[in-house]
């Protein structure tokens, strides 16, 4: 019914940026918070950055003041804007968003299947 898809991966040296971009599509009525989140090879999935419906924001600790995470709520999309990427970055980027399907009155979370970053020193 819903269907959350990243893009915007890829290879940057240290020092450089990419922007990845989520889009979720289905039959949606309305989605919560949205948020941005990675796994390193051997290490557990955490949270990079979240945007709520209304626009507040947070972050790793890690990432403060380099990544930057906005949404079109029209769109259904966010957006993880990355500068000053280091080789710890690296990582496969997964979008979550909380979303109310239409018909229903409750938000249920999906998730995409990941885009990977990759940082070289």
């Amino acid at each position: 019914q819903v269907q959350v898809v990243e893009s915007g991966g890829g290879w940057v040296q240290a020092g450089g940026s990419l922007r990845l971009s989520c889009a979720a599509s289905g039959s949606i009525s309305r989605i919560n918070d949205m948020g941005w989140y990675r796994q390193a090879p051997g290490k557990q999935r955490e949270l990079v950055a979240g945007i709520t419906s209304g626009g507040s924001t947070n972050y790793a600790d890690s990432v403060k003041g380099r990544f930057t995470i906005s949404r079109d709520n029209a769109l259904n999309s966010a957006y993880l804007q990355m500068n000053s990427l280091r080789p710890e970055d690296t990582a496969v980027y997964y979008c979550n968003a909380d979303v109310i399907v239409a018909g229903r009155f409750y938000a249920l979370p999906y998730w995409g299947t990941g885009t990977l970053v990759t940082v070289s020193s």
